[in-house]
């Protein structure tokens, strides 16, 4: 049964900026219940009392309140290290029977570079290799009959250590990556093991993109 609290909720989970606006506070209640009757109305199929939604409004705020700002913060709070590297080029190959090997022949060569930034991930139908761009020449050599999808350079990474709880609390990279939205930071990457999770932004970006993430523990 359709109560007008249930589909309050419902609207609001479907805007993601407006849900996390509401849990810090910062939207008046009564603006809000005003400019969303209407849609509330045709959904519930019949008049929708203003008050009704201001109070179901006020109840879902209480309940982000502990749901995203505790849980969520408490892990945030303890993110460890962020490592900043730069100057890295992003390449992004179709996969084919030959990219693994190509792959492997490149890591055999970039061994004998110890600080040479190095990741990649694979999808369906990509591979994705980030490398420092001193050894853009290695990869071009390696992957010169592969097919070159796209090739961004001027990029910087920011790699951040999760605490082990990350895996249990949802929200996490929405609550992250929604503020480095909310500062037009575009990201170009995303690489992520259980614990740690790389972007790539372009070097440009990097300074705002390290302080958002930074000002998130305090």
């Amino acid at each position: 049964m359709k109560t007008v609290s249930s589909i309050v909720e419902n609207y609001i989970k479907t805007k993601p900026f407006l849900l996390n606006a509401l849990s810090l506070g910062i939207i008046n209640l009564t603006s809000l219940s005003r400019n969303i009757m209407s849609e509330l109305e045709s959904e519930f199929g019949k008049e929708v009392k203003q008050g009704a939604v201001v109070m179901s409004l006020k109840r879902l705020t209480e309940e982000l309140d502990f749901r995203l700002n505790h849980k969520i913060n408490k892990v945030i709070k303890n993110i460890g290290e962020i490592t900043v590297r730069s100057a890295l080029t992003d390449y992004t190959f179709a996969v084919s029977e030959t990219v693994l090997n190509k792959q492997a022949e490149l890591i055999s060569d970039i061994n004998g570079f110890p600080d040479v930034f190095y990741t990649s991930s694979r999808g369906v139908n990509e591979i994705n290799i980030v490398v420092s761009n001193t050894v853009n020449k290695l990869v071009d050599k390696h992957f010169s009959n592969e097919k070159l999808i796209q090739k961004l350079d001027n990029l910087a990474s920011i790699t951040v250590k999760l605490p082990k709880e990350n895996i249990v609390v949802p929200g996490i990279y929405y609550f992250i990556f929604q503020r480095l939205a909310w500062e037009g930071i575009i990201i170009n990457e995303v690489i992520s093991t259980s614990n740690e999770f790389t972007i790539l932004v372009g070097e440009d970006q990097v300074d705002v993109a390290f302080k958002v993430i930074k000002d998130l523990k305090n």
